[in-house]
């Protein structure tokens, strides 16, 4: 889940001393913006929307979200309110090859998982600013500076990281050096699996003729998972076409990690087809590579686990690291969890509710 929605949401919601938010987005990139594709808010949880139809949405990166019993007590309200106003609906519709543990319950966004991202920052009302990617930051006075490439640098007394932690090493200024050696030894440890998603539109009236909403694929080297998008959240329309997702296997991923997406785009499209023979033709297409997919739990350096949980203080008061990598996932399936604490001032802590978005 984007954190910078909810984290808005709460300081809001706990009326903490009045103070501007601001999230930067470093997407959408410049090859969305040519086609037209612009995602919503939402990071991993991105909506791409058709530049034929704007109603015509396809989730490119979690697909569903898993409330599991623990969560459901610990988190009543958030997911109380989701439901009311229909931001989250139940899964209904049949996923074949899904893993369920007992007690869990799989939740659809009909607008998609971008609509819960955008509730939060509508409700907070922070000021997004995309295509802004963070280079620099330093410590002026008692605030900290944030750089980026482009744009004059800007001072917060508060800065939450989000960004897998690859990026959050990249950068540059005195957070290089808040980091020990030890902190930094135990963030270069944690690894990351990539994949592809190829998203596809279709004209209205469009028929694919499949008995599921989703299914997991195990026989195929290319194709991991498959989702009609519109029937997987129960707002199949005569008026707006059908859109679908195919999510690649990790090893194919890592094999065209760093080839041009169009190659990639029309290798995925080949496999997708021995998959459904009969595709029909898709008026427009989307190839979103996500380098940094989800943690790999099965890599590991040393003794050291791969997902480490740094708190606020860790590196310096007011700023925080925080990603899906740092909280343990124990889902067994594809997904990313993220929960996040941070104290403004004494007496206030800012906790921000945990969802597990699932791929």
């Amino acid at each position: 889940m984007k954190h910078g929605s909810p984290c808005s949401r709460r300081r809001a919601e706990q009326r903490l001393p009045p103070h501007s938010c601001a999230l930067f987005e470093k997407g959408p990139h410049g090859d969305q913006i040519a086609s037209g594709l612009l995602p919503d808010h939402g990071g991993r949880m991105a909506t791409a929307r058709s530049p034929c139809n704007p109603q015509s949405t396809v989730d490119l990166g979690a697909q569903y979200i898993t409330r599991t019993p623990h969560y459901a007590k610990k988190h009543q309200s958030f997911y109380d309110e989701l439901l009311a106003h229909g931001i989250l609906k139940p899964l209904t519709s049949p996923i074949e090859g899904m893993v369920m543990k007992e007690g869990d319950c799989n939740f659809v966004a009909p607008q998609g998982l971008s609509s819960i991202v955008k509730h939060y920052l509508e409700e907070s009302g922070a000021e997004v600013s995309f295509r802004h990617r963070v280079t620099q930051i330093n410590l002026r006075n008692g605030k900290w500076e944030v750089s980026k490439e482009t744009g004059s640098p800007e001072r917060f007394d508060i800065v939450v990281l989000t960004m897998p932690v690859p990026q959050i090493l990249q950068l540059r200024g005195d957070i290089a050096n808040l980091i020990s050696e030890c902190q930094r030894q135990q963030l270069e440890s944690v690894r990351y699996s990539s994949r592809y998603a190829l998203g596809l539109f279709y004209e209205a009236g469009t028929k694919i003729d499949v008995p599921w909403a989703g299914q997991y694929i195990t026989s195929n080297p290319c194709t991991r998972f498959i989702s009609i998008d519109n029937k997987k959240r129960n707002i199949e329309s005569s008026e707006v076409g059908p859109s679908l997702v195919v999510h690649t296997t990790v090893p194919f991923a890592v094999s065209y990690l760093e080839h041009s997406t169009e190659d990639v785009r029309e290798l995925i499209y080949q496999q997708l087809e021995s998959v459904l023979p009969g595709l029909p033709q898709p008026v427009v297409t989307k190839c979103q590579k996500w380098r940094y997919s989800q943690v790999d739990l099965k890599k590991k350096t040393g003794k050291s686990s791969c997902r480490y949980n740094l708190k606020l203080d860790t590196l310096h008061s007011h700023l925080a690291l925080y990603n899906y990598s740092f909280k343990r996932n124990n889902s067994g399936a594809p997904g990313w969890r993220s929960r996040l604490s941070v104290r403004l001032q004494p007496g206030h802590d800012l906790a921000v509710c945990e969802f597990e978005p699932r791929v």
